[in-house]
């Protein structure tokens, strides 16, 4: 099955750009997914098709009228549901709510610009809103690239070998385990000794132990998102108990 993505952009052709290249563009290739771009401009109805105006009740910046919104959806019935309004007050984009989107058929992002949506677009089309994090873009372009790329990424095709995506962070609510290639010496920095032994049950125990304690130091809120470490969690630090410059002793 093929998702679809749809897009209600000021800037089309900046996703456009971006999803033709790289992995996403070899997934489009593909026919993993598909994008459809929709400049709400085309529904304004003015010489300048104005998309924005001052707030009611004074500030600075300008608001994205509703109207052009409403209008693009609604003169196109084929867009993917549910609709997703890109906004700071949404909930937080995370791996698990790209697992959520990769199980759908299809979705589409409403991307905004200046300072923000009209109330009354998302109330009226939007069935929920989702944020990057705490931080502010000019646009909402970078988000849906974020969005698409995260989700396209979980679809089977999406990457060259689907197993890729199995160990990377977050995919067990861990960080990822540090990763080296070649050569085995970069300036007096080895790769750990194991890595080189061929004995790859003990290779994938000490990943684990090294995603384990890098989650423990820099994301411990993803152990306690997890319920804490397990018995097993536990064995395996014990077998790898130190990380000395990404190298675990032992």
């Amino acid at each position: 099955m093929t998702l679809r993505v749809d897009v209600l952009t000021l800037f089309p052709e900046a996703l456009r750009n971006y999803v033709t290249t790289s992995v996403l563009g070899r997934a489009h290739e593909r026919g993993v997914f598909e994008l459809h771009l929709h400049d709400f401009r085309d529904a304004t109805t003015d010489v300048h098709r104005s998309v924005d105006d001052t707030p009611f009740g004074g500030g600075a910046g300008m608001v994205l009228r509703a109207e052009p919104i409403l209008a693009t959806v609604e003169a196109t019935p084929e867009l993917a549901r549910p609709v997703i309004a890109l906004t700071p007050s949404g909930r937080i984009f995370t791996h698990d709510v790209a697992v959520e989107l990769s199980e759908l058929a299809g979705f589409t992002l409403l991307s905004g610009r200046y300072e923000g949506f009209d109330q009354r677009a998302i109330d009226l089309v939007a069935d929920d809103e989702i944020s990057l994090g705490d931080f502010v873009l000019a646009g909402g372009e970078l988000a849906a690239l974020c969005v698409i790329e995260s989700v396209v990424r979980l679809l089977p095709g999406g990457l060259g070998n689907d197993e890729s995506c199995l160990s990377e962070s977050f995919s067990d609510g861990l960080l990822e385990y540090p990763q080296y290639t070649k050569p085995a010496d970069v300036r007096g920095h080895v790769v750990p000794e194991i890595l080189l032994s061929g004995n790859h049950a003990r290779i994938t125990r000490w990943r684990r132990a090294q995603a384990l304690r890098l989650t423990l130091i820099r994301r411990p809120d993803l152990i306690a998102r997890r319920g804490g470490l397990s018995e097993q969690d536990v064995a395996i630090l014990d077998e790898f108990p130190e990380m000395v410059d990404g190298e675990a002793n032992g």
